[in-house]
């Protein structure tokens, strides 16, 4: 069974998702502990009430970006944690996390990367860049993070349609919908070794 852990920042959505496709049994693995920077997100809120071991730790809190590495890597040695899946983690990992879990740690962006990507490109902020954009489609990606915001190699991709008249916000939901079924058939693909973990 594949250990994972969750990093979320805010609505912890997507980290629902996946400890609900583990309670189904549509995932061989289960989330052993989660992780946010932000004492009032939803996703602490979550993990609470699924009784996750969950964390509040950030380099503000910790000091430096250094000891909350250390903490981090103390924490995801003590779960004896597989996986690593940001799901609307707002900060870049340390350079000892990326090391130490290389190939390991999984991203979910509501756009198809490389297009609108990068710092400052997360929520409404992206599907405003892409109705601004005119574009006809959009989607979600799932990549491997690396050392800078959204650059990491692409590991599967889906398509959402952008329809006429569409505001950022229904666009926004109709993604999110698509997100939370395709993380778990990807997530089913790197269980299976489909896709290379590690």
């Amino acid at each position: 069974m594949i250990k994972i852990a969750v990093f979320a920042s805010h609505g912890g959505s997507d980290m629902q998702a996946i400890i609900d496709g583990c309670k189904k049994g549509k995932l061989n693995a289960k989330v052993v502990v989660v992780v946010s920077n932000n004492g009032d997100s939803m996703a602490l809120q979550r993990a609470e009430k699924e009784k996750i071991p969950a964390y509040h730790l950030s380099a503000k809190l910790l000091g430096s970006e250094d000891v909350l590495a250390e903490e981090l890597l103390k924490i995801l040695a003590e779960y004896d944690v597989n996986m690593i899946f940001l799901a609307g983690y707002m900060r870049l990992l340390h350079p000892s996390v990326l090391a130490r879990y290389h190939n390991r740690i999984f991203n979910i962006h509501p756009a198809l990367l490389p297009k609108f990507g990068g710092k400052g490109m997360y929520g409404i902020h992206v599907h405003t860049a892409v109705i601004a954009a005119g574009e006809k489609e959009t989607g979600v990606t799932i990549h491997r993070v690396n050392a800078e915001y959204d650059s990491g190699e692409i590991v599967a991709q889906t398509t959402v349609p952008v329809r006429e008249g569409d505001t950022p916000e229904m666009l926004a939901a109709r993604v999110l919908e698509r997100e939370h079924e395709f993380l778990i058939e990807v997530i089913a693909e790197i269980i299976s070794g489909e896709i290379a973990l590690g």
